[in-house]
């Protein structure tokens, strides 16, 4: 009698921890979101926090501190922009505005794609740097096509090291093409496309 009221108690502890443990397992492969709402439309950004964990957890940072409230896409590279003919590319950038370059946090070490296994493909969202490998902080790039003169081995860059890809767009690639080809001079947006907020989904 006794063993059979210990298995009666231990089948539904059993059956409790199977649903918690899947619980838990199916919020861990839950992908982040992230939607930029701008004057041109809603971008909305898979962020890949599993192969590029630290640049995914930087841009993250900005955005759950309300930072990219207020920033704009402002440059478009396209073939009548370009000005690098020999690794030429198709991006629109966004970032802050200068003047909240002391908002900004520091520079993060770069995650090449030849470590994350990401590539720059058609939707990529990639954080910006200059010339220094560890330089990026808040600046991201949306590719409009595949470009593996960004990826590590790429020689966009003189250094080779390429950039961090760190997500894609899932929805509103639509919006990305309609900014991209706005009126520029130069690569600057005559009027940039304001992010008027940025925000898990």
């Amino acid at each position: 009698m006794l063993k059979l009221l210990s298995m009666s108690l231990s089948i539904p502890a059993v059956l409790c921890f199977s649903v918690v443990s899947s619980e838990r397992a199916t919020a861990a492969e839950k992908p982040v979101l992230v939607v930029f709402e701008t004057d041109a439309g809603n971008i909305t950004i898979e962020v890949d926090t599993v192969h590029a964990p630290n640049t995914s957890a930087n841009f993250l940072k900005y955005v759950d501190a309300g930072l990219y409230d207020g920033a704009s896409f402002y440059r478009t590279v396209r073939p009548d922009t370009e000005t690098n003919k020999d690794n030429p590319i198709n991006v629109i950038d966004g970032d802050l505005d200068r003047s909240r370059n002391a908002d900004k946090f520091p520079p993060i070490p770069l995650e090449r794609t030849s470590v994350t296994g990401l590539k720059h493909l058609a939707g990529t969202v990639s954080a910006g740097r200059n010339r220094a490998a560890d330089s990026a902080q808040s600046e991201v790039f949306i590719c409009i096509e595949d470009t593996p003169s960004l990826d590590f081995g790429g020689m966009r860059n003189a250094d080779g090291q390429g950039f961090a890809a760190f997500g894609k767009v899932v929805d509103g690639m639509d919006v990305v093409k309609k900014i991209w080809m706005m009126p520029a001079e130069k690569q600057r947006l005559v009027t940039p496309v304001k992010i008027n907020k940025a925000r898990r989904k």
